[in-house]
Order: structure tokens, then C-alpha cells, then sequence
């Protein structure tokens, strides 16, 4: 029955559809229950308190059983390779494997160059961190090897700390010791990177990737494209500058460019662009064609294989670096390098950078890998992600590899040429070493600007993410706003700071967009116990003498006083004006009857006085002078003792005409409501701020004659309302109700507040 009146019953099985309403006719889903409040709902379903698990606990065991959990959860290829189906996988997988490592060449040497690095180091980073992640990572689909975005953060803490030379052609004593200065910066800050990675997989900590939301990752990916873009120029210009770091190194950049393009040589730089130019021409047509007969290859063209070998053979032919003073890539060394170990004294000079890496690199992994597990129904560990992403940084970075994280465009190939597990990296990884023992050396003729085409082609997807602006600004302008002032940021104080930046602006907009939520007063849809916003439904009408409030988020110390004000707000009365005007009528009260008081000990003083001087009546007189006496002097011969008892007996009546302090008696508006309930659904935690605001609450409303009652909170609110001491003698689980429609039924069968105890609520 609807507590809200109605013209009449209401049909809402004519809003379904016909065998919807035939089956909702089989059932009866009519209940009738008592109103229960919180103490009646407790005994009833015999609430008790969640046991608490001890997770810790479980970690300290020592078992044989608990022994090898742990190794098959740490070294996951125990679990899966046992069980690898080699007919069924095994052909994908070499096919797979082939072709990322196609595209891992060109790209690792492209990328050591953006991490200001030797191009042979980008070989390593693709060599070593890829098979340590085929034995610890979780992930059947992405590849993990050098990535352009990780490259050019790691380029920016190698520029800072040791600035390349002007001339890089010039292949002399100073170079060497600079290049060899970089490789030591790279891979001890992958070292660290590997172990912020390692630590905070180990502790569990991979839900702090959820602080990098997709619009912050996103923003910032399409700004360090920008960032490689531009970094790229001097291979495509031939041009040679100055290191730039820090914040605003990008505008610098671009404004160098702009002014060493008129000094440059004329056919230095136009040889170099019509290199670069080509080499991105028959890139695009190579992806385009890949685009079109995507169904019918077995397998990708491999563009950046072709081009590379096509550019490497014209340039050994026609001279390009003798003839044009071209750049080329250089001696590559053949064969592996010893182990190095880190240099401790540059820890502290790179931490906040590590971290950021750190961040970022298993920010883009566990996102690419959560995508891949979805589409094929498997799942991803996010925290030995974290540990398989760190030890293959923490052990590439002793091999002298840089930090490195999962390639998008290489992921894609690796899934759609039939890829199914880890093995596929590992074939990758097997040939980009055999590249490394023998075949490196045969690219030392290749220009530089081929690779920065390579670079630029490859960026297509991420520069894409430019039309995030008009997608986002239909769906949500806060996460729009996120993602432009990630992009800004990035762009001008680095990458580093500007991911520093990022996060603390999503953080801030996540309080402020808490401080105002939806407040809304509810009303009852019509025979329903349901309530819904009156201003949202027409339908829904507010129930004669209640007032149910609700806020869309939770009350906290950084919304508690908005809460307050809106509630006040919302119920349009002003509280804080009643109560005031109410508080000064009381004074007055108080001080007529001290006036009065004061007055009746002054009669009582002159009546003492008079005792004294009485005036005696001559009982000698005859009775004609007496019945000659005037009714006023008869009246003025009465004793005062006399006076004094009347005026205090009209004294004492006036007080009592005083005493009544409700509304009405002292001439103030009532309230149009009687009751107001707080619907407190979604609140999913409270402080001490919140009681005190709740408490706060109850004491002013109660002041104006109207009783408040809460509804619908969660057990876990509940139990923080009990553990603050929020529960009182004024305040009891029974003004808390299960549902909102328990505390209006209950508000009206009670129109009036009539307390239990002359318990008066103070304000906290």
C-alpha cells in the first residue's frame, strides 16, 4: 500500500512485455512484513559482526604445500608449459614470435636512439627483459621489450645527467666516454626501476596502478608521442643540437630547430629528408597494404625489416655518409656483454624519475594485458605482473639494458598472427640474439634518419589519441579535463613531472567532485515503496509532513559542512534563522522572570516593613463613621501583606504562560514537515567529522520540533556509527530504519517527536 496518495492502482506489468507480464503473473512477489528499525532488523536476522581474516597470518606459514604455492604463483611458466598443447599452439606460436621479432629490430635500434643511447643497447633491452618475462610474466599476448614512450623518459634522464656532444658524426675520445656515461645512467635506472617493480609486486601493491586512470594514461601517452615526435626532428633535419631537460625543454627544442633549419647544409639536410621521407612513405603504403589483405596473409608484411634492409643496402651503395654527410647508425658490436653492476652513487640522483617509470611501465603493461585476457578468457596477476615487469628490468639493467615496458603495435601482431602464450616472446627473443651474435654488424651503414621515420610511422596510433578531445567532451568533461591537463603538463615540464602533476590533478578532482555531489529530496513513486528524486520524476510526489533527504556520495570531512548546508538548504527552511530567533525569545523569557522574581522579593521586603508601622483601626468608632467611609479608603486600609500575595499569585501565573517554548507559543513559523529522513545508502564509510556533522544534524532539527530518523545503511557504516559512540541516549538504533519506506511509515504513525528521555542533544 502507497504511503503517497493515488488516483488509483497502477498496472506496471503494461510497461513489460507480453511474456514478461505472463510470467510475472505465475508469481506472487506480494510480502507483507512489520516496520523494522535497526535494533528489530538485528534481532530478527541475528546480525553479528564479520569475522576478521588475519591475511598476514597466512603469509607467515611454513608448509611443504605453502612452499610450492608460492613457486608455481612466482614462476608461472611451472604452471602453464606443462600443459602447453604443442599441436595446437606451437605453429602459432613460431609464426608469431618471427614476426614481432621482424618488428623488434628495427624498432629496438630506433629506441636506444630515443633513449639518447647506441643503438646495439636497444638490441639488449629487446633481448634479455623479454625472455626473463616468458618465465615469470602472466600474459600470453603482449610484448614486453623497448617501447617509445619508456624510451623517451629514459632519454630525458640521460640528457640531464649526461649531455650528449654537439657533433655525434664525429666519432672521438669525448663520445665514447659520453656514450658509455648514458648506457651507465640507463641501466642503472633500470636497475631501480626494477626494484620499485619487484617491491611493490612482492607487497601486493599492484592496485596502484587504479590512481592512473584511462584518461590520465591516455593524455599522457598522446603527450610523450609529442614528445618523441619532436625529439625525433634532428635525425629527419640532419641536424645537430643542444641536450635540453627539465621543464619547457620541448619549447626549446622546437625553437632550436626553427633557428639552426636556415644554418644547416643545404644538402646534408635535403639528402637526410628525402631518406627519412621515403623510408615513411613505404612504411605507410607497407601498413596500409597489411590494413587491406589482413585476411588473406598468413602473417604481416614486414615493413621495418624491408625498409631497414632496402636503406641499408642504398646507403652502403651510394655512399650516403661519405658523399651527403648523412648520419648512419655505426659499428655495432657483435656478441653479448658481461654482466655490470650499478653505480649506487646515481640512486638518489634518480629515484623520483625510477618511480615515475616505474609507474608508467606497469601502467601500460597490466592495461594492454587485461584487454587480451578478456578477449581470450584468461587471467591476468596484476602484482607478478609487477614482479615479471621488475625482474626483467632489475636483470636487463645489469646486462646494460634500459628500462623498457610492452609494445601496443607489437602486441597486435603478436596476437593476430595466431600467438597463444609466452613462447612467442621467447622465438622473439632467440632471434633478436642470433641478430645480435652474427647479423648486427651488417647494419652499421643504416641512416639514422630511416629509423626516426620508422619512430614517426610507429606513433600513428598514439597521436590518434588527439580525438580522445571530441569523444570525451560528449562523454564526461571531468575526464576531459584530466586528459588536458595531463596532455599540458606532460608537454611542458617533462615527463616526469608532468605525470607527477597528472596524478595530483586526478586526485583533487576526485575530492572536489565528492565536495559536490547530487543532493536530491525524495519523493514516493506512486503505489510503490520506492523513492526517487522529485525533480527527476514527475511522477514521485513528497509524502505530506516528511522530508527524505539523500547525497549521491559519501559524507566525509571534506564534504560534511556542504552536506549540512544543502540538507538546511533543501528543506527550505532556515534552521540556523529559527533557532536563533527561538534562543532569543527564550533569553527574554529567562529575564521576565527574573524581573519577577526581583519584584516579589521587593513586595516581600515591604510587606515585612509593614508589619512594623501597621495602621490600627479605632474599634471605638461608631458604626455610622465606618459605613461613611468611602470602598476606596476600605480598599486602602487593606494590609499590604495582603497585596503582596495576590500580585505574587499573578505573577506566578504569568510565568507559567512564559514556560511553553514550542513554535507556536512563541509565535514563530512551524515547520511544514514533521519528520526528516536521511537516506543514508550511500555512504560507504564515515570519520569523526561525519558523526559530529550527523549529531549536529539531530540537535538542530529536534530544536525546530522535528524528529530526524536515518534508513538504509550498510553494515559496515553501522559498525563505525557504534565504534565513534555515535549511539546514545538520544540518539538509538531506533531512529535507523532498514529501508527508507520503514522510516516514512514509521515517521507517520509518529507525526510528533515525543522523546523517551529529557536527554538534550549538544552540538558537537
Amino acid at each position: 500500500m502507497g504511503l503517497a496518495d493515488a488516483s488509483g492502482p497502477r498496472d506496471t506489468q503494461a510497461l513489460l512485455p507480453t511474456t514478461q507480464a505472463m510470467e510475472l503473473r505465475k508469481r506472487d512477489y506480494h510480502m507483507e512484513r512489520p516496520l523494522l528499525n535497526q535494533e528489530q532488523l538485528e534481532e530478527l536476522g541475528h546480525w553479528g559482526s564479520a569475522p576478521r581474516t588475519h591475511q598476514w597470518r597466512t603469509w607467515l606459514q611454513c608448509s611443504r604445500a605453502r612452499a610450492h604455492a608460492l613457486l608455481l604463483q612466482h614462476l608461472p611458466i611451472l604452471v602453464w608449459l606443462p600443459r602447453y598443447p604443442v599441436r595446437d599452439w606451437l605453429l602459432g606460436d613460431l609464426l608469431s614470435g618471427l614476426s614481432v621479432a621482424i618488428m623488434q629490430l628495427p624498432q629496438g635500434l630506433a629506441y636506444a636512439l630515443l633513449a639518447g643511447l647506441p643503438p646495439v643497447f636497444g638490441l639488449y633491452s629487446s633481448f634479455y627483459p623479454v625472455f626473463i618475462y616468458f618465465l615469470f610474466g602472466t600474459s600470453r599476448h603482449i610484448s614486453v621489450g623497448t617501447f617509445a614512450v619508456m624510451s623517451v623518459m629514459v632519454g630525458s634522464v640521460t640528457e640531464s645527467l649526461a649531455p650528449q656532444a654537439l657533433n655525434d658524426s664525429t666519432i672521438n675520445e669525448t663520445a665514447r666516454d659520453g656514450d658509455a656515461a648514458r648506457v651507465q645512467v640507463a641501466s642503472t635506472l633500470s636497475v631501480l626501476v626494477g626494484l620499485f617493480q619487484v617491491g611493490l609486486g612482492l607487497v601486493h601493491f599492484g592496485f596502484v596502478v587504479t590512481y592512473l586512470s584511462e584518461p590520465l594514461v591516455r593524455g599522457y601517452t598522446t603527450a610523450a608521442a609529442v614528445q618523441v615526435f619532436v625529439s625525433q626532428l634532428k635525425y629527419v633535419f640532419g641536424l645537430h643540437l643542444s641536450s635540453h631537460s627539465g621543464p619547457l625543454s620541448l619549447i626549446y627544442t622546437v625553437l632550436e630547430v626553427c633557428w639552426k633549419l636556415p644554418q644547416s647544409k643545404v644538402g646534408t639536410m635535403v639528402s637526410t629528408m628525402v631518406t627519412a621521407a621515403v623510408a615513411g612513405v613505404v612504411l605507410v603504403l607497407v601498413k596500409l597494404l597489411n590494413d587491406k589483405l589482413q585476411q588473406q596473409l598468413p602473417m604481416p608484411i614486414p615493413g621495418e625489416l624491408l625498409t631497414l634492409i632496402g636503406a641499408t643496402s642504398i646507403s652502403y651503395g651510394v655512399g650516403l655518409k661519405h658523399r651527403f654527410e648523412v648520419d648512419v647508425v655505426g659499428n655495432i658490436p657483435t656478441g653479448l656483454v658481461p654482466p655490470v653492476a650499478p653505480n649506487s652513487q646515481l640512486f638518489s640522483k634518480l629515484m623520483g624519475s625510477a618511480f615515475a617509470i616505474a609507474l608508467v611501465g606497469f601502467a601500460i603493461a597490466i592495461s594492454l594485458g587485461k584487454i587480451f585476457a578478456l578477449r581470450h578468457g584468461y587471467r591476468v596477476d596484476s602484482n607478478q605482473e609487477l614482479v615479471a615487469l621488475g625482474l626483467s628490468n632489475l636483470i636487463g639493467g645489469i646486462f646494460q639494458c634500459f628500462p623498457v615496458s610492452c609494445s601496443m603495435s607489437r602486441s597486435l601482431v603478436q596476437e593476430s598472427t595466431g600467438g597463444n602464450s609466452q613462447v612467442a616472446g621467447a622465438v622473439s627473443s632467440l632471434f633478436i640474439l642470433l641478430i645480435i651474435v652474427k647479423l648486427g654488424e651488417l647494419f652499421r651503414c643504416l641512416p639514422k634518419a630511416v629509423l626516426a621515420a620508422i619512430v614517426i610511422v610507429n606513433l600513428k596510433g598514439m597521436l590518434g589519441q588527439l580525438s580522445d578531445v571530441c569523444s570525451l567532451w560528449k562523454a564526461n568533461r571531468a575526464d576531459l579535463l584530466i586528459w588536458l591537463v595531463t596532455f599540458m603538463a606532460t608537454i611542458l615540464l617533462n615527463l616526469d613531472l608532468g605525470l607527477v602533476a597528472a596524478v595530483i590533478f586526478s586526485l583533487l578532482l576526485v575530492v572536489v567532485r565528492t565536495q559536490r555531489p547530487h543532493y536530491s529530496i525524495l519523493g514516493q513513486v506512486p503505489d510503490t515503496d520506492i523513492y526517487r528524486d522529485v525533480a527527476e520524476y514527475s511522477e514521485a510526489k513528497e509524502v505530506p509532513g516528511v522530508k527524505v533527504f539523500r547525497s549521491s556520495a559519501t559524507v566525509y570531512f571534506a564534504n560534511a559542512e556542504f552536506y549540512s548546508d544543502a540538507l538546511k538548504q533543501r528543506c527550505g527552511v532556515d534552521v540556523d534563522l529559527l533557532i536563533s530567533q527561538k534562543k532569543k525569545l527564550l533569553k527574554k523569557q529567562e529575564q521576565l522572570k527574573l524581573k519577577q522574581l526581583q519584584r516579589d522579593k521587593k513586595l516581600q521586603k515591604q510587606a515585612a516593613s509593614s508589619k512594623d508601622t501597621s495602621v490600627s483601626i479605632n474599634v471605638n468608632s461608631s458604626l455610622e463613621d465606618m459605613r461613611s467611609n468611602n470602598v476606596e479608603d476600605c480598599k486602602a486600609m487593606v494590609s499590604p501583606e495582603d497585596r503582596m500575595e495576590d500580585a505574587t499569585a499573578s505573577g506566578q501565573e504569568d510565568s507559567k504562560a512564559l514556560d511553553v517554548s514550542t513554535l507556536k507559543a512563541l509565535g514563530l513559523p512551524q515547520p511544514d514537515f514533521h519528520s526528516l529522513i536521511l537516506d543514508l545508502s550511500a555512504l560507504s564509510f564515515v570519520d569523526t567529522v561525519c558523526l559530529k556533522s550527523l549529531k549536529n544534524i539531530f540537535r538542530d532539527f529536534r530544536e525546530i520540533e522535528v524528529e530526524v530518523y536515518m534508513a538504509a545503511c550498510h553494515s559496515p557504516v553501522i559498525s563505525q556509527l557504534e565504534a565513534g559512540h555515535f549511539f546514545d541516549a538520544s540518539v538509538t538504533k531506533k531512529h535507523l530504519f532498514a529501508s527508507v519506506h520503514d522510516a516514512v511509515t514509521f515517521a507517520l504513525q509518529h507525526p510528533r517527536p515525543v522523546p523517551d528521555s529529557p536527554v538534550s542533544v549538544t552540538r558537537l
